[in-house]
């Protein structure tokens, strides 16, 4: 467990720790018992201990000394250790333990803070080695709208584990084998005899090359039947139809290139052909331990609780889906080391992970207490809607092409900020900022579970929980710092907070309240938990405190332009964790 100078900044932790100390006092022989802290919205304390009734109703009948949960409350909060954290106590209600945190110790850890660095304030998470598996798009088709969730939700997740100090390895698991491939290449051979003159320019827009192979597939049964013996000769490894079918491989990775650079993504491929010589051994496994069946010729495996079986080799002979993801976990747990495996996908594949999840329980892989490790979640979100409540789609029912889309933020962006006097490179790097950043926060707000309408409007929007909205709050706190004139970093040396108005207390904790915000965002892997302390986070030091603490030539002013940078360097975490980019003047 981190030691309070190794994460200063949380809070909910430190208290947990102060109440074990208690609860071990009062109840000694019930060692399982753990200390339940929450934050508090109401107005009698900044955190809540709610032990008491969960406790009262384990000791009850056992001879306690307790009369009810207020009297075992009382006990807790008689018994905890002092503390230079806690202000003061109270009981309310059926036993809950109030607790006001002292305002020396919130300045205290916020200026820390400033002199150590944001990283202080990073979870301590029990995973060493962590697979993010993300984004996915399909050689030789153009990445849509519809891989912009997991695309921008995997990275999310990937830069909060990152920033807990995991190690992640971020995983793009690319369609880059299957039948698909057989009409590709043969096509490949008929628009371009030489291999050798096949580049990006030479294809032109893959989503229409790919259409007009599978047009050619589905009317031409000559061409069908050289589609289908190509798939042969590139699964036996023949030097030609490789080649062909590298080259595709390649322009496609340019394309996805460009869109990953443009939203600031970092993945490393490894796609289905990298897990495809695993599979064989995999399945012998499988079988050794008589978990795969015969069944109306294909090969499979039946489990407890599905209707359906697991498909692992077709009644062809082929591999599917199964049979690689089931490789792929091998290779992530055997291989990679892996602690815990994050699959982003969206909710309608949530009954294949499940499955495939449950054979690899079957098999030994995984422990069936999901708590232990090495553990798997899939990561489910829902659909991207048009304003029409459908999947968004081109007025000519197209899906919507990413760099489309990315382009059109850009340029709305571009329009409104154009007046304000900016020189061309400045605008184009603030609006790529802001109209990136604004797309990414739109999505991310929301729980990633329920489908979302997409509209420029409302997410360009400068008002309200918008990226927009909270790009320029971040660049109005850093002109406050600007126009002070006083050198932040000496400040940051010399200089003291003070929580003494309620605005600058607000603030305080509003502020240490970052690390566990991260924490339960990373747990139940819910980015719109972030997004919404970041929310939270601007309005408080706007309405809160700006709104009545003056600032600038004050009797306070070092301490409250120090509040300034606080929030600025949390805002700009969690720009960060987001995949955003800070704007610094508007």
């Amino acid at each position: 467990m981190a030691t309070e100078e190794e994460n200063v900044g949380n809070a909910r932790q430190q208290l947990a720790k102060l109440f074990e100390v208690s609860l071990r006092r009062i109840v000694p022989d019930e060692q399982d018992v753990a200390p339940v802290i929450a934050a508090s919205t109401g107005k009698f304390g900044d955190y809540q201990c709610n032990n008491a009734m969960g406790l009262w109703s384990k000791i009850k009948g056992k001879g306690s000394e307790f009369r009810g949960p207020p009297s075992v409350g009382q006990a807790i909060m008689k018994n905890l250790p002092d503390s230079e954290i806690i202000e003061s106590c109270s009981v309310a209600g059926p036993g809950f333990v109030n607790v006001v945190l002292s305002k020396k110790w919130l300045a205290k850890r916020i200026q820390k803070m400033l002199i150590d660095g944001i990283e202080k304030w990073a979870p301590q998470l029990p995973i060493k080695r962590a697979v993010v598996d993300f984004s996915s798009p399909n050689i030789a088709k153009e990445m849509h709208v519809g891989h912009l969730r997991s695309t921008i939700i995997g990275d999310t997740l990937a830069r909060i584990l990152e920033f807990s100090n995991v190690e992640v390895l971020r995983r793009n698991h690319v369609g880059d084998w299957g039948t698909q491939f057989g009409m590709l290449i043969e096509f490949l051979f008929e628009k371009f005899p030489n291999i050798e003159d096949v580049n990006e320019s030479a294809i032109g827009d893959l989503q229409a090359f790919y259409k007009a192979s599978k047009q050619r597939f589905d009317d031409d049964p000559a061409f069908k039947e050289r589609a289908q013996r190509a798939v042969v000769s590139l699964q036996g490894g023949e030097p030609l139809y490789r080649n062909a079918w590298l080259k595709i491989c390649e322009i496609s990775r340019k394309e996805f290139h460009k869109v990953y650079e443009r939203l600031g993504v970092h993945l490393e491929e490894k796609g289905e052909s990298f897990y495809n010589p695993y599979i064989p051994g995999v399945l012998k496994e499988l079988s050794d331990k008589g978990l795969i069946e015969e069944s109306q010729g294909a090969r499979v495996i039946f489990l407890e609780g599905f209707n359906i079986p697991l498909i692992v080799v077709k009644s062809d002979g082929g591999f599917n889906y199964a049979s690689t993801d089931l490789a792929a976990l091998w290779y992530r747990l055997n291989e990679e080391k892996a602690d815990w495996i994050i699959y982003v996908t969206d909710v309608g594949q949530q009954q294949h992970f499940n499955m495939f999840f449950e054979a690899a329980k079957r098999a030994g892989w995984l422990p069936t207490d999901g708590a232990l490790k090495p553990k798997v979640t899939h990561v489910g979100f829902g659909l991207v809607l048009g304003e029409d409540g459908k999947r968004f789609r081109t007025r000519s029912s197209e899906v919507v092409r990413l760099v489309d889309l990315l382009d059109e933020a850009k340029d709305r962006s571009k329009k409104v900020l154009v007046e304000r006097g900016w020189t061309e490179q400045e605008l184009n790097q603030i609006a790529e900022a802001v109209g990136y950043g604004a797309v990414k926060y739109a999505d991310l707000k929301n729980n990633r579970l329920t489908n979302y309408t997409f509209d420029f409007d409302q997410m360009l929007s400068d008002k309200g929980n918008t990226a927009v909205y909270l790009l320029y709050a971040h660049a109005r706190i850093c002109s406050i710092i600007r126009k002070s004139g006083k050198n932040i970093d000496e400040l940051k040396q010399t200089g003291e907070i003070v929580l003494d108005h309620d605005g600058e207390r607000e603030l305080g904790l509003h502020l240490l309240q970052f690390s566990e915000n991260v924490e339960e965002t990373c747990t139940n892997l819910l980015p719109n938990v972030l997004c919404e302390y970041l929310y939270n986070l601007s309005e408080v030091f706007t309405k809160k405190f700006y709104s009545n603490c003056q600032v600038v030539g004050s009797r306070e002013e070092t301490s409250r332009l120090l509040l300034c940078e606080a929030t600025a360097i949390v805002m700009r975490k969690c720009f960060n964790l987001l995949g955003i980019e800070p704007v610094y003047k508007i």
